[in-house]
């Protein structure tokens, strides 16, 4: 899949911004442009320190500036940090790489997050692709992670244009260098920009495109609060989904999780394409993808009834 090498992701937001949707709900059609841009063979896959994974840092930046998120990094919207690639030898192993954060203020005492990793692993060159046979060709990352940074961006878009103000603020955050050791949620943790202790709980996306009928999509951490299963009971939706109590690996939500922050992290499995050149947008599950931000918009909504989040440890 690729696009004209003129559709800059200014294009790309104007695209998305004049699409029209009905809020309370996610838009197909939004999160199919995203998607579309971030995983273009013009993205080159993310890779960390790469020219095209800050572009994907300033699409992000520039949608979050849209829908009026305060700029909660250290320098604006950015945190920048130093991210080393260890799992292959590389003449330039140090990368610049950042976290992009808005703030979405509701003068609240307490902040719940909402996370996504941006990067990908390029040409594979950095470790960590399955795609022996084609190192050196376009990893697009569409499932990992476009499809988590789009519902990123459409809670953004939902929240701070819903016109309702909620009992809690929100952080949004795209992590950087999630592939190189969850490093952009590791730093943002050991660094945070509002303290840990307003943070009411964490919920993260990471590949959840690919929705399976047989599987459904996994909910993980409704283990680490008690708080959960009062949120979850009568919770519902038109796609199959589970919950699975521990809340530690496989992605960012486990940062927060060793801050002993409540978390959710919302997947919907693995599939051939998992880090290989073939995980391309054509074969994202566009209405199933909406399904799941509306049902993590019933989540966040039914949390903001709950006024304390006690961390619950599990293994």
């Amino acid at each position: 899949m690729t696009f004209s090498h003129l559709f800059s992701w200014t294009t790309a937001l104007l695209l998305f911004i004049s699409t029209t949707a009905v809020f309370g709900q996610a838009s197909k059609a939004i999160l199919k442009q995203h998607i579309y841009y971030l995983a273009s063979d013009e993205m080159r896959g993310r890779e960390t320190g790469s020219a095209e994974v800050e572009q994907a840092a300033q699409y992000i930046q520039e949608a979050f500036k849209k829908y009026g998120l305060q700029p909660k990094g250290t320098e604006g919207y950015r945190q920048d940090f130093t991210a080393k690639i260890t799992r292959v030898p590389v003449n330039d192993s140090l990368r610049n790489a950042a976290n992009i954060i808005g703030f979405l203020d509701n003068g609240a005492a307490k902040t719940i997050v909402i996370g996504a990793h941006y990067d990908h692993l390029g040409h594979g060159k950095i470790g960590g692709s399955r795609d022996t046979l084609h190192i050196g060709e376009i990893h697009n990352g569409a499932d990992d992670n476009a499809s988590g940074v789009a519902g990123l961006l459409e809670l953004a878009r939902h929240y701070s244009q819903n016109e309702v103000q909620e009992p809690f603020n929100m952080l949004f955050i795209a992590f950087g260098a999630e592939e190189l050791g969850l490093l952009g949620s590791k730093h943002f943790t050991n660094n945070p920009t509002i303290p840990l202790n307003q943070i009411h709980w964490m919920l993260n996306m990471d590949m959840i495109g690919r929705y399976q009928t047989d599987n459904g999509l996994a909910i993980i951490g409704h283990g680490t609060s008690p708080a959960f299963v009062e949120i979850f009971d009568g919770v519902t939706s038109n796609i199959k989904f589970y919950t699975s109590k521990d809340g530690n690996g496989g992605s960012d939500q486990t940062s927060f999780y060793k801050k002993n922050i409540p978390v959710l992290f919302f997947h919907t499995g693995g599939h051939p394409d998992y880090h290989m050149a073939s995980d391309d947008p054509d074969k994202i599950d566009y209405k199933a993808l909406q399904s799941i931000v509306d049902l993590e918009i019933k989540v966040i909504d039914r949390s903001m009834s709950v006024a304390e989040m006690p961390f619950q440890w599990t293994n």
